[in-house]
């Protein structure tokens, strides 16, 4: 079968997914119909609608759009019926039901920002850099009953430095993940699969960590713990949707984002949570084993901005903390 024969249907909807869509079309594959979320209702009165990022760039090249409301709504399922897809690509979307997945030929694959089976869940990138892990990757696999289970395909790897943040690894994984997408379709065409249940990754030893969504008590800064396990959260979380906590000052309370920190080792003199203004050019935060300098922040009300340019702005520096 030559490429131009095999009919894709494509489902996503993040800016993340444009970029395995775009090289797909590259590639010159076949992509009958592309599937997104619903425009979602935007500004002061609910009054705009927002498209997806995957819809604008397939308006753009001319791509028909579907945006179901429920996905096992009748009038949804005979439009994927009447594009006669041979295979479905999902990248970013929503879990599919079964009537759905199972519907093309050759089934329907996923690219999942992990190395399953671990970090399965909405939120892998984020969870891999708060865990402290050393490297992550990619991973296409065929869609089952149950979420990111389904048998491996490919995975590819990357190391995560000290200092990446989330969306560092985010924007490496979407170029390494769009390339993965590219190499399944190809060895889905040519016959040339060879699957790898997830069963057999496990470890004895090791337990399966998993990546839920992420809210905003989520995102709470909690100042008991380490210097390191403190540094790996907020850049897990950076630069969306952004690490916070509460900066007190007398009665006064503001809520404060951080999104870049560095480790200081040195024995503490202050109580945990401290907030210590050196030479009114740093922040450093007192933590039990040691300080958190705080490089980038962004207090309730004004934007992102550098620490030495916050404290330009906020003249009284005594008696700060964070709880």
């Amino acid at each position: 079968m030559d490429k131009k024969d095999l009919r894709i249907i494509f489902m996503g909807t993040p800016e993340f997914a444009v970029a395995s869509l775009a090289r797909l079309l590259e590639e010159d594959f076949n992509i009958v119909a592309v599937v997104t979320m619903p425009d979602k209702p935007i500004g002061r009165h609910q009054d705009q609608l927002s498209q997806s990022a995957v819809k604008k760039f397939s308006l753009e090249h001319k791509l028909p759009v579907l945006q179901p409301e429920r996905l096992k709504d009748e009038a949804f399922l005979k439009q994927l019926q009447d594009f006669r897809a041979d295979l479905q690509v999902v990248v970013a979307f929503r879990m599919l039901p079964e009537v759905v997945w199972n519907m093309p030929r050759f089934g329907t694959y996923n690219l999942h920002a992990a190395l399953l089976p671990q970090y399965r869940g909405a939120a892998p990138i984020n969870w891999a850099i708060i865990n402290g892990e050393k490297e992550t990757g990619v991973t296409t696999f065929f869609l089952d009953q149950d979420i990111d289970t389904g048998r491996i395909i490919h995975q590819q790897r990357i190391p995560i430095a000290e200092d990446d943040n989330a969306e560092d690894i985010h924007d490496r994984l979407m170029a390494l993940g769009a390339d993965l997408v590219v190499k399944t379709a190809y060895d889905i065409l040519s016959g040339n699969v060879e699957t790898i249940p997830q069963e057999q990754l496990y470890t004895s030893s090791g337990e399966l960590r998993l990546a839920p969504k992420i809210f905003r008590e989520t995102c709470r800064i909690d100042w008991s713990k380490s210097a390191k396990d403190l540094h790996n959260f907020i850049r897990g979380l950076s630069p969306y949707p952004a690490a916070w906590t509460e900066l007190h000052q007398g009665g006064s309370v503001w809520n404060l984002k951080l999104f870049r920190t560095e480790i200081v080792a040195l024995q503490p003199k202050e109580p945990t949570g401290t907030v210590v203004i050196n030479n009114g050019k740093e922040i450093l935060i007192s933590i039990k084993d040691g300080y958190l300098r705080i490089l980038e922040l962004q207090i309730a009300g004004k934007r992102r901005m550098k620490s030495a340019e916050f404290l330009n702005g906020f003249r009284d520096w005594s008696n700060l903390s964070v709880q």
